[in-house]
């Protein structure tokens, strides 16, 4: 078998002195790979060739995308895959499909557990760092049972916790004030919805984004729903947060322990209901890693640095972050 991809960096496909090549060599013993420029010569069993190209167009199309490769990915695209899950960059791992043909896949492991969990449990937990992609998967999840009719809404919210800014001085009506804390959701939802749909759905209150306060009192009856951010909650609101959960309903609660906007001697809620929660039956928890970031090559050295120096300094950074697009 031969192979070729236009557009492709051979430097950048295998990596500082072929150290992905290897890699991949090294994950495929019982094939023999030659490369020649951006061509890959692939020896072997029929099944293990056709395997291998799947996986290398996997990865070619990740390198397409982001612009980068990563050992992490090397091993995610040709090793990682979970004990009963597909691999990445298959068909079985597309959750969704999005605007102008978009496909919206578990790109993965942790990703793809998080898929696998919904089809067994109706409450999950997904904490992990900036850019892993837990609360975009979350909301491909929704979209999809939406479009299946599994659910006849989709609930978003976040806790508006004022990080930097006070509400009370920020222009326009409570919408208007609310909204910058919404926006990532919004920017998820117009990835998948078309624009048209998406405002009639708006309109009509098929899907809701709110500020949490606004769920109390309410039973979310057939609906899926999703509290992002909440590591901003506290043990009371993420406790009412969690009793809404009526009928045919299936909760995802989404969260970065590391960014925590809340005062410095309040426990975050998130953190709490976890422990109190892990071994419940029926509620699954996924604990996303600096391996699932799938943002610029660079957000991941970025997270890296700041876990080192915040180790070394012993205390968190003192600037809250107020745009977390995850």
């Amino acid at each position: 078998m031969k192979s070729c991809w236009r557009g492709v960096d051979p430097r950048e496909l295998y990596g500082p002195r072929n150290a992905y090549l290897e890699r991949i060599e090294a994950l495929h013993p019982q094939l023999k790979v030659v490369a020649r420029g951006s061509s890959l010569r692939v020896s072997g069993s029929e099944a293990e060739t056709e395997r291998f190209a799947r996986r290398m167009e996997g990865l070619v199309a990740y390198y397409l995308k982001y612009g980068h490769i990563s050992s992490e990915v090397i091993d995610q695209s040709f090793a990682g895959r979970s004990t009963d899950g597909p691999e990445i960059g298959s068909e079985q791992d597309v959750i969704v499909y999005g605007n102008n043909g978009t496909v919206v896949r578990a790109r993965t492991v942790n990703q793809q557990r998080l898929v696998q969990f919904y089809d067994k449990d109706d409450l999950l937990f997904a904490v992990g760092p900036a850019g892993s992609g837990k609360t975009y998967t979350a909301i491909a999840l929704a979209v999809r049972a939406l479009k299946e009719r599994q659910v006849r809404r989709i609930i978003l919210t976040r806790p508006a916790v004022e990080a930097g800014e006070k509400l009370g001085f920020l222009p326009g009506d409570l919408k208007e004030k609310l909204d910058p804390y919404l926006q990532p959701l919004y920017d998820a939802l117009n990835d998948m919805i078309p624009p048209a749909k998406l405002m009639k759905y708006l309109e009509e209150g098929t899907v809701q984004i709110a500020p949490l306060a606004y769920m109390r009192g309410r039973t979310l009856d057939n609906a899926f729903v999703i509290l992002d951010e909440a590591q901003n909650t506290t043990l009371p609101q993420i406790k009412m947060f969690l009793t809404r959960m009526g009928r045919n309903a299936r909760f995802i609660v989404t969260g970065d322990v590391t960014q925590i906007d809340l005062p410095k001697k309040t426990d975050s809620g998130l953190v709490r209901a976890m422990e109190y929660l892990r071994d419940v039956e029926g509620i699954g928890i996924v604990e996303f890693d600096k391996r699932d970031i799938v943002r610029h090559r660079l957000v991941k050295q970025i997270v890296e640095a700041f876990d080192r120096h915040t180790k070394t300094d012993g205390r968190a950074s003192e600037e809250p972050d107020n745009n977390k697009y995850d």
